[in-house]
Order: structure tokens, then sequence, then C-alpha cells
């Protein structure tokens, strides 16, 4: 039997990149997938298709995760299509890198609103399902760069740190009703936004990793799986950085 056969997973930010990776995976082990992204574009109909072709049941939803009624609506829409919500990948993220000095008040906003405030609009609209079946797993994808910090990075660094006081904090609240809540805290991963650095820059990264390499979509996506499955049991409230040893 396959680790998520029967469940439904809903991602958002899933058509590309990590949270696409994680869609897939999950796909794999079974899960149905529903997923959302800012717009219903030819690469989230891709993406869909490739779900749909693993023979899972896979939706792809146009929703603004920053916006507390349009994650209300899309949490609502995913339950009568699917009939549940078991496992809840809050992904959708943005970055505005700029040196404090430079960085302007909607530059902060919107890393905010879109990095954390979703988890927020998402969990709240998920959580009544959830407890009502009485079991559920939500998974935050935090960052590195939330644990550490990073120059010219204020405002997502702040973002992915609230993401994990966060995850601590609804785990503590819900645990009790089988509802399990973690965060992923990736570190520098091969996707399109690092795909616009030099290679001189990745090659700096890299050489900054003990394992000497970037990571893939997929070692993220590895992980997410484990935490939505029932091998991870008795986890809640954690924090996993998928960093090929680069958080010391």
């Amino acid at each position: 039997m396959k680790l998520l056969e029967g469940q439904t997973a809903l991602i958002t930010g899933g058509s590309r990149g990590i949270g696409r990776a994680i869609a897939l995976e999950m796909a794999r082990q079974g899960a149905n997938v529903a997923f959302s992204d800012l717009k219903y574009d030819e690469t989230a109909k891709q993406t869909e298709k490739e779900l749909n072709e693993l023979g899972v049941k896979a939706k792809a939803y146009a929703s603004d995760a920053s916006s507390f009624s349009e994650s209300e609506n899309l949490i609502n829409d995913v339950v009568a299509e699917f009939g549940n919500i078991d496992i809840l990948v809050n992904n959708a993220g943005i970055t505005r890198d700029t040196l404090l000095m430079r960085m302007t008040e909607d530059m902060w906003d919107d890393v905010l609103r879109i990095n954390l405030k979703s988890a927020f609009n998402l969990t709240k609209a998920v959580q009544k399902y959830m407890l009502k079946q009485r079991k559920g797993s939500i998974i935050n994808m935090s960052s590195i760069v939330g644990l550490g910090g990073n120059a010219g990075q204020a405002n997502y660094a702040a973002s992915k740190a609230g993401m994990i006081a966060f995850t601590k904090s609804v785990a503590q609240e819900i645990g009790a009703r089988n509802i399990r809540v973690n965060a992923i805290a990736p570190g520098f991963i091969e996707t399109e936004m690092t795909g616009q650095l030099s290679e001189e820059v990745k090659k700096e990264w890299a050489e900054k990793i003990p394992l000497k390499r970037a990571g893939k979509p997929e070692d993220v996506a590895n992980m997410a799986v484990f935490l939505a499955s029932e091998m991870s049991a008795y986890v809640t409230g954690q924090v996993f950085t998928v960093c090929g040893g680069m958080n010391k």
C-alpha cells in the first residue's frame, strides 16, 4: 500500500518549484491532490495533467492565498470536490530581496502577507474540517533563513521565522484532536528562483554546504511525504531542515 493512499492533499503554490515536486510525490504515494496558484495558467494546466496521469484525482485552483476570503472559499471548494482534506501544505511564498535601507514598506508588507498571512488564512479555514474528522497533517514551508537570518532578506527571514512560531503554537492548540503541524526549512534548493543566480554565486553557496551541492525540490518533497504520512504519527510542532548540513 502506498503511504498516502486514499488521502487528499492541498498544496498552495503547487504549480512549480518545490510545491509542484510535493504535489507529484504525494500523488505517486496515492494521494488525491488539489493545488492552488494565483492563476490557472499553462504551467498549472501542465502540472494538473501530470498529476492526473499518475492515476489519482487532481485539480488546480486559481486562488490568492494571501486573501482571507479566497482561502476560505478554496478550502470549501476542495472539500466539496474531494470530500475531505487530510493534508495541507502551506507553500505559497515570494521574495523581495534588498538591504533594509533600500526596502520599501510595500516590499515588507507583500512578503509578510503572502508568506505568513497565507498560512494563517489556510490553516484557520481547514481547521474546522480537520477538527471534525479528528485527524490531519499541516506542513508549513519555512526556510533556514528563518532560523539564522540572511543579509538582504529581512522581510523574507521574518516571514519564515514567523512560520516556525506559528507552527509550534498551532501544534499545541490542536494536537489533542490528532492534527499534527510541522515545518520544513529548506536550504539552497534548485528552483526557478535560484536558477536566476549566476554560476559563480551558485558555486559559492555550494561550498558552504557540507554535501557540496544544492538540494533538489524532490528532497523537500520526500520530507513532506514523511510528515504527511503515518510514518510521522508521533511528530508535531517540529522544524525539519533540508539543507545538506548547511544549518549548524
